[in-house]
C-alpha cells in the first residue's frame, strides 16, 4: 500500500427539507396548499417555519407574528406538531441509513451524508442524492434540495441554491470559484458578529476574504479563526462528518400571551418550560453540566443567566431548581416579561469546535407547542 498516495475526494451531501414544518402541514391539510402558512405564532409567539409562499412576502422563521401578519395580512397560522415532525424525520433518516452509515442531522429537516464509499455501491454522489430526492418524494410526499460536493462547508452551501426541490453540484474545480461569488454572511462559522466585523473590514465575498493574507486576518480574528477563514475562501474544508454527533446545548421556551410579573406566575410558567426541555434530553440520552436561563422582556431585550455545576444535572427536578434559582436572582422583574427559556448546556462529549458553535448547528431550542 503506497501511504504517499492522496486521500480519496470525499462525496458528502446535505439534505435539506423544503420548508419542513409548513410543508407537512400543507401535505396534511389540503386547505392549506398553494396559501401562506406559517407554524407556530398565536397572538405573541414567533414563527417556527414559512411556507414558501409565505416566504414571498417577507415572512421568515423567528420573525414575531404580529410583524409576519403585517406583512401577509392573508398569513395562517397552524399550531405546531412536532411528533409529526420527528416521525417524518425518522422516515426520513431511514432512507439515509441505507445508502451509509455517516449520517450527521443537524436537526429534523436537514443532514450531512458522506457517501464517500456507499451502502448501495453506487458510487456516484449525485446519483445517490437523486435518488434520496426520488425516495423521499415517494414516501413521505414532501419535497427536499440537496447539495453534493467535496466538503461539507459546499455540501451545505449548494443545497440552498437551487431551492425549493433542487439539486446543486459543486466540483473540486468549481469549489473556488462558486465560493468567491457568495456573501461571507452564508459561510458556516461567520456568525451575525462576524460578518458585520467583515463588512466594515470590506469583505463582502468570498473573493474578498481570500484576497487577505493570513497574517491579515490573523491579526483581525485570531490564530484559529485566521486558517479556518483562510481555508474557507478557497473552498477548503477539513469537517468530517460526525455520526452520532453530540449534542451541545437542548432547551425549550415560551412565549405568553400577556407579559409576567408576578414571580409565582414565572416560576409556574418555568415549571412548563422546564418539563418540556427534559423531555428532549431524555429522548437525546445526554448528560450536562450548565443550566442556562433565557429573558425576553417586553420591548424585546433578552437576558440570559446561567450556572455550571460541578457534576451532570441529576434530573428534571434537579434541572427546574437551579433555573429558578436563577430566575429569583432577577426578582423583581423590572419589567413585563414575555418569554422564559431554559436550556441545558455543558453537554458530556461535545467537543468545543469555534466554528461548529459559530453556525449554530445544534439541536435548536424548541418553542413549547401551543
Amino acid at each position: 500500500m503506497n501511504e504517499d498516495a492522496p486521500a480519496p475526494v470525499r462525496k458528502i451531501i446535505h439534505v435539506d427539507m423544503d420548508a419542513f414544518y409548513a410543508s407537512v402541514e400543507q401535505r396534511d391539510n389540503r386547505e392549506l396548499r398553494g396559501r401562506p402558512v406559517a407554524v407556530g405564532g398565536g397572538h405573541r409567539g414567533v414563527v417556527a417555519a414559512a411556507s414558501y409562499e409565505a416566504r414571498r412576502f417577507g415572512v421568515r422563521s423567528a420573525m414575531p407574528s404580529v410583524t409576519a401578519r403585517r406583512l401577509c395580512p392573508e398569513l395562517i397560522f397552524v399550531k405546531p406538531r412536532f411528533d409529526v415532525y420527528r416521525q417524518v424525520s425518522e422516515q426520513i433518516r431511514a432512507i439515509f441509513s441505507e445508502y451509509t452509515p455517516h449520517v450527521e442531522p443537524l436537526s429534523l429537516d436537514e443532514a450531512y451524508l458522506d457517501v464517500t464509499q456507499d451502502l448501495k455501491g453506487i458510487g456516484i454522489a449525485t446519483r445517490i442524492a437523486e435518488e434520496i430526492r426520488a425516495r423521499i418524494r415517494a414516501e413521505t410526499a414532501l419535497t427536499a434540495s440537496a447539495g453534493v460536493s467535496y466538503n461539507k462547508f459546499l455540501a451545505k452551501l449548494a443545497s440552498d441554491h437551487n431551492k425549493p426541490d433542487g439539486l446543486c453540484v459543486v466540483t473540486p474545480k468549481q469549489g473556488p470559484a462558486f465560493v468567491a461569488t457568495l456573501p461571507v454572511a452564508r459561510f458556516h462559522g461567520v456568525g451575525p458578529k462576524t460578518a458585520a466585523k467583515m463588512e466594515r473590514l470590506g469583505i463582502r465575498t468570498g473573493a474578498d476574504l481570500r484576497a487577505w493574507t493570513i497574517e491579515d486576518l490573523r491579526d483581525q480574528f485570531g490564530e484559529r479563526s485566521a486558517h479556518y477563514y483562510h481555508d474557507l475562501a478557497r473552498g477548503i474544508c477539513h469537517r468530517q462528518v460526525r455520526a452520532n454527533r453530540p449534542h451541545k446545548s437542548i432547551g425549550a421556551e415560551r412565549t405568553f400571551d400577556v407579559d409576567l410579573t408576578d414571580e409565582a406566575d414565572l416560576l409556574t410558567e418555568l415549571d412548563r418550560v422546564s418539563a418540556y426541555a427534559w423531555q428532549r434530553v431524555e429522548r437525546a440520552d445526554v448528560q450536562g453540566r450548565t443550566v442556562i436561563l433565557k429573558v425576553k422582556y417586553q420591548d424585546f431585550q433578552i437576558l440570559t443567566r446561567s450556572h455550571s455545576l460541578p457534576e451532570p444535572v441529576e434530573d428534571r427536578r434537579h434541572f427546574l431548581a437551579v433555573g429558578s434559582d436563577l430566575l429569583r436572582g432577577l426578582m423583581p422583574m423590572p419589567k413585563g416579561v414575555r418569554l422564559l427559556g431554559l436550556t441545558l448546556a455543558g453537554i458530556l462529549g461535545a467537543e468545543s469546535e469555534e466554528q461548529e458553535a459559530a453556525a449554530d448547528e445544534r439541536e435548536p431550542v424548541l418553542p413549547l407547542p401551543l
